[in-house]
Parts: structure tokens; sequence; C-alpha cells
């Protein structure tokens, strides 16, 4: 029988009444792990050697999970999907690793992900391509592509991620699985290798929202080794999930979703849009208001061009610690200039220096005006307009992406200008540190899709309560990946 295709609620009311063991659920998951990295190269190290553990009264406690191998794990292979730490072992563990240890949760893996979360096709990991379990000639979207990717192919019910512009959301999306970036500090990126801070965000990625809810308890807290993370003792997700929505309400932005936007648009945008409007309509049978509003579109066309400035300044100056010399393995070179020049030369991908170029460009004294300050400048009016939706509604509801996943033989690094918004819509949560979830909401050609859901700072449960009764109208809540043939 088949464990690791059920929910975490399911598995630990089995784990209790002795109907199977924390060993038996491990050695499935592993088995499990390498029938996937076979066929979709979801994993960077598999654990072998995992062991089961004590049930106790915490749900995850006994369950096998998955960790993206940008958390830093003691005395396991954490590599961040890079060259330039392929040998790196850690010797302590990030906070939200050590809060699911103290849940009792069992890692049996580590995922592949964008060399350091920079990407978004899971294509640039040092280990190669991520492929999608639904169909491996397409992608699983990324940074956090392993863990969409098993999830998704039924390895464990839940995986950690982190998300800097849609890294969680779009996998999600991509591999019909629920992702979840809670609000900014509410779970410590402490032992998060670091890409842009004040985007980067710790989450989940699930098959249900109730699952999320579950694991995001669990890895949240005051952390006094990240001084963003706020007290959110108070908050029970899980607890306090209802699908009582009644009155609530939503808006979508005119600019992003009216088809008349997308002249040229395909037939997989085209009933990607429409299943969109469906979902309106249900949100609208739950008792749900929903309406258009209008965001102005310069605004909109200049949120690519803000994250690109702020992301890859922020990450050139977090990442000038990979010199070789401190940690990573030694190049050669006749002084430290030359060795770091070769190491840094050698072992980062061409996106990864492409970035590292453009921050360090937008950083010099004579630019730093005209493209950080004025990113800065814009970003704020993104938030600020966003913030004003808030006062009227309790979230925004948008499609995420233009359609399902993307083919491999796409430009990797570009977007089409024509869909850009539709693609890119999703960092303004990562902007504003909003909490934010994607869910799926059916299929084009085959592939799943996924709507968003994103609130204000500190209304998590919001967000989660309209995006657990969304869920309850359609029937993709633990659906595991089957091949399109």
């Amino acid at each position: 029988m088949s464990y690791m295709d059920k929910g975490l609620v399911e598995l630990h009311e089995l784990l209790k009444n002795g109907e199977v063991t924390s060993d038996e659920l491990v050695k499935e998951s592993i088995a499990k792990s390498h029938e996937v990295q076979d066929k979709y190269n979801a994993f960077v190290t598999i654990l072998d050697d995992a062991k089961g553990g004590e049930v106790t009264d915490n749900i995850l406690s006994a369950i096998p999970y998955g960790v993206k191998d940008n958390y830093s794990t003691k005395g396991i292979l954490s590599t961040g999907s890079s060259n330039t730490l392929k040998d790196y072992v850690p010797f302590f563990n990030a906070t939200a690793i050590d809060k699911l240890n103290a849940a009792g949760a069992v890692k049996v893996n580590k995922t592949v992900l964008d060399e350091f979360g920079m990407g978004g096709t899971g294509t640039t990991g040092h280990t190669g391509i991520v492929k999608n379990p639904w169909d491996p000639t397409r992608m699983c979207a990324g940074s956090s592509s392993g863990s969409a990717c098993a999830v998704a192919a039924g390895v464990y019910p839940y995986a950690t991620g982190s998300d800097t512009g849609d890294s969680i959301r779009k996998p999600a999306a991509y591999c019909g699985i629920v992702g979840y970036k809670p609000t900014y500090g509410m779970i410590s990126r402490y032992g998060l290798f670091a890409f842009a801070s004040s985007l980067d965000h710790c989450g989940a990625l699930t098959r249900s929202v109730e699952d999320a809810a579950i694991v995001v308890d669990n890895m949240k807290g005051i952390d006094k080794n990240d001084m963003t993370t706020w007290d959110s003792s108070d908050i029970h997700l899980y607890d306090n999930l209802s699908k009582d929505v009644k009155g609530k309400k939503l808006c979508y932005i005119k600019e992003i979703c009216n088809p008349s936007m997308y002249p040229n648009a395909g037939s997989e945008l085209k009933e990607h849009l429409d299943n969109f409007y469906t979902v309106v309509d249900k949100c609208k049978e739950l008792g749900m208001t929903v309406d258009e509003v209008s965001v102005d579109s310069k605004l909109l066309n200049a949120l690519a061009a803000v994250y690109v400035v702020i992301s890859c300044a922020e990450a050139t100056s977090n990442m000038s610690n990979l010199t070789g010399i401190i940690f990573g393995p030694r190049s050669e070179g006749e002084n430290y200039i030359d060795m770091m020049t070769d190491y840094r030369t050698k072992g980062f991908s061409p996106l990864i220096k492409r970035r590292f170029i453009i921050g360090s460009y937008v950083l010099q004294a004579q630019n730093k005006d005209r493209y950080f300050h004025n990113a800065q400048r814009v970003r704020r009016l993104l938030v600020d307009r966003w913030k004003e939706l808030f006062k009227d509604y309790d979230a925004v509801i948008l499609p995420v992406g233009s359609g399902p996943a993307k083919k491999f033989e796409t430009d990797n690094d570009c977007v089409e200008e024509d869909t850009q918004i539709l693609e890119e819509h999703l960092q303004v949560g990562n902007f504003g540190g909003f909490p934010s979830i994607t869910i799926p909401d059916g299929f084009v050609n085959g592939l799943p899709v996924g709507v968003n859901i994103t609130g204000n700072c500190y209304d998590d449960q919001n967000v989660l309560n309209i995006a657990y009764a969304l869920e309850g109208t359609m029937n993709y809540k633990n659906q595991i990946a089957k091949e399109v043939k």
C-alpha cells in the first residue's frame, strides 16, 4: 500500500493507530526518491540512512519531508545547487529545520533549486535540470523546482521552499500543488542561504492548504538570530482554518487578467484566463464579492525591472563571501585575488554571473541613484498601491503565469513582453512581504495551472481561509502528478 500520497492528518492518524510505522513511511519515501531522481532529477542528496522517528501528538512527527538545498542542514551536504558549494557540509541547522526537527519530522532528501535561488526555470542547478512530473519535456519553474517536483510526484506530503520573487508559488502552479509564502519574518531566515535579504521568504510546498497551515505553524516563530522575525505565537493557522468566507471581498486587476490585454494570446493563455474567471465565479458562489480594479500600467510594466535591480544588487552583496577562501573548494592561483577570480569564474553558472554584473553595475556610485534608488522608489509605489487595495479588500486574486509549465526549448532566461506582467506580478508579494498562496485550479491541455491569493501583512489566516474554502469547491486537493501522454 502507498502512503506518501496521503495528507498529513491522515498519515498522523494511521501512525497513532499503529496501522503503519514511521520506518515504513521513511522506507517508502526513500524508494520513491530514487524513482523520481531517475526520471526527473529532483534531488541533490538522498538520505538513504534516514530512520523513522517517534510518533507524538505533533502532526508532523515521524512523517518524511524534503529540504530545499539552500537550507543549512547540520552534517548534511548543503550546496545551494552551486558548484561553489558542491562539497559544503554545515555545522549548524537553519532555524526552520531545527523547528521541524523539534516537531519530530523526518528529512529524507535535499532538493534541487536554481543556483542559489536565482532563476525561475529549474535548469541552473549544478546537478542538472529538474523535469516536470506531469510532462518531462516541461519545466517545474523555480527556484523551488526539486521541492515542487517531489511533492507533486508523491515522494512525501511536503517540502520546504524559499521565495524571493515567486520561487514557491510558481513551481506549485506548474506542478499542480499548493505553495505558501507567509508574511515576511513569520519564519526565520537564519540558515537560509541569502539571495536578496529584503525579498527572501521561507515557506512550504504541500498538496493541500490544510497541510500548508500545519507545516508553517511548525516552522514559524521569533528568532534572536534573525532580527526581521516577529512574534506569531498567538497565530494558529491550522486550528483556525475555516471555510466560512461569506462576506469576504476580493479583487483582481484588469490590466493583468482582462483577455483584451493580450490580443496575440495563444490557446493556452486563453484557456488559462477562462479558467481564472471560472474560479472568480466559485468565489462568488461561496458568498464573497469579487471586483475588477485598475492599476496604472506604467507601474505594472516597471515591476520586473525593479525586481531585477533590487534582487541583483542584494545578491552581489550577499554572495561576496563566496570566495573559495572561507569555504568551498579552493581554486588555483599565484595569490588570493587569482584564486578568488578562478573560483568565481569557474564555479558560477552564466546566469549567476550576469546577475552579479547587473548588481555591481547598479550599485556603482555613478549609477546608484539612477538605478538602485529609483528601483526602491518604484517598489514603494507598488507596495503602497497594493496597501490601498487592502484597505477595501481582504485579498487580491490573480492567475499564476500565462498558462501551464513552459517547454524547455523556450528561452530559459526571458519572458515574452506581452505577457510579462502576468508572469512577474507575484513579485509584489515579496516587495511588500505580503502573505501569498497558490493553489491548483484546473488544467490546460492536461497540465495543471494555478490561482494566487495575496493579502495584507500579518493577515495570513484570512489568506489561508480564502484558499481553503476555494480549494473545497474543486477536486485538486492531494492530487499526484500523472504524466500526460
